[in-house]
């Protein structure tokens, strides 16, 4: 008897659009006004939630050894400076003062630090997400580089003018991401370094919603009893 075999037919497959990946030996962080006089008039986040969020946008520069460059634009006046817990938490970094210009890419001493750097991709975040994210984000993207804008730590005075801002950077090529996302794309794989051991810390710190999870698991482990009718679950 003549037996046929089925046959396999894979179907034809259109490339898509390339998957832009963090590479942490290729990035670098970028605060771009995150100032305490700035910060009163972000109103698309809780002020708690919104104070974590842009702690934890300049502590990933130190998790995964990341040059970082910090500007402030009129820090004498109104806008007044950077957090202490930023401004301490890098005092070597380089700090650019800027005294007049909106877009801090306009500014050459902060030109000059961002290429010092000699990275191609750069996280971001700043206030306004419509000013000091998208303006710089647009001109880092028309020199080449490749920018994350991270979406929960730029903040402005209202959704639609944050709403506003993503689509124009979105079409300029501009990834757009969270805390969780960055941190996980720059480790890629709980096991290398950083990873499980320096990141659930962190996140434990920064994005507590994450390091419960990782605290309910280890009191299971140490001191977890199986309630009556878990045994089959």
């Amino acid at each position: 008897m003549l037996t046929i075999l089925p046959v396999t037919v894979f179907a034809a497959l259109t490339p898509g659009p390339p998957f832009v990946r963090l590479d942490k030996n290729d990035a670098m962080v970028i605060v771009a006004d995150l100032q305490v006089g700035l910060y009163q008039v972000v109103h698309d986040f809780d002020p708690t939630i919104y104070r974590n969020n842009i702690l934890a946008h300049t502590a990933i520069a130190s998790l995964f050894s990341l040059p970082i460059v910090l500007t402030t634009s009129a820090e004498t006046g109104p806008n007044g400076p950077l957090p202490k817990e930023i401004a301490t938490m890098y005092p070597s970094a380089p700090l650019i003062r800027r005294n007049g210009e909106v877009d801090a890419w306009d500014n050459p001493d902060f030109r000059a630090a961002v290429r010092a750097a000699n990275k191609s991709q750069i996280i971001l975040a700043g206030i306004t997400t419509d000013v000091c994210t998208e303006f710089l984000a647009l001109s880092l993207r028309a020199e080449g580089y490749t920018v994350f804008a991270n979406t929960e730590a730029s903040g402005t005075f209202t959704q639609k003018l944050a709403d506003d801002a993503n689509e124009r950077m979105r079409g300029a090529g501009v990834v757009l991401q969270g805390v969780f996302a960055i941190v996980m794309d720059l480790m890629r794989d709980w096991r290398n370094t950083p990873g499980s051991k320096e990141v659930l810390p962190w996140l434990d710190e920064f994005l507590p919603a994450y390091g419960y999870i990782a605290r309910a698991h280890g009191a299971a482990v140490l001191n977890g009893t199986l309630a009556p009718g878990e045994e089959g679950l």
